[in-house]
């Protein structure tokens, strides 16, 4: 599914790698597909590489992508927790073909209710490089992501550095995806 090249058949607004700049993309531009993972679209363009969002596909003659979450609530109208992380496993780094929580990522996780009845689902993760300018970006994704599970009301995403991310904190499942084992 990867490794196409496309015609833009609309404006599109994208995210500039790794800057996390937006940028509108043309009609007519040429663009080719390098990577199609967590419900967007990695593409290059003669201006440089892009994050276009599922809900943009059309414009790249790919389908629309619909991130609606099946799952049910759990007493309270609590948000299951496998449901959280596995939208946290939707969220992928444009430059890498390994999901943020297999990446080691995400330091942690926590529902909580809030005043309102509603819940309140708080996650802190880091990036792999501090430099990185799609974390907030990515964080921004994890976010929508998550707030699409039924039950959660509010979410917060923040972006730290302690401990620094190693690779030893990649999954057995991301080091196969990456050739690391």
């Amino acid at each position: 599914m990867t490794n196409r090249e496309r015609t833009l058949t609309r404006d599109v607004v994208a995210h500039q790698i790794p800057s996390g700049d937006k940028h509108t993309l043309h009609q007519g531009d040429q663009v080719f597909i390098h990577q199609v993972l967590g419900g967007s679209y990695t593409v290059q363009s003669d201006y440089g590489l892009f994050r276009i969002d599922g809900k943009d596909g059309d414009s790249i003659g790919e389908a629309v992508i619909d991130n609606t979450v099946k799952a049910a609530t759990l007493d309270g109208g609590a948000p299951d927790p496998e449901a959280v992380w596995a939208q946290l496993r939707q969220v992928f780094d444009p430059e890498i073909p390994v999901n943020i929580v297999d990446l080691g990522l995400i330091y942690s996780m926590d529902i909580s209710k809030q005043d309102d009845d509603g819940h309140r689902v708080d996650v802190q993760m880091t990036l792999t490089a501090p430099g990185c300018g799609m974390g907030p970006v990515i964080a921004e994704d994890a976010k929508s992501k998550i707030l699409l599970v039924p039950g959660v009301a509010a979410a917060d995403v923040r972006i730290t550095w302690e401990p620094p991310w190693n690779q030893s904190m990649i999954s057995e499942e991301g080091k196969m995806k990456l050739g690391l084992i």
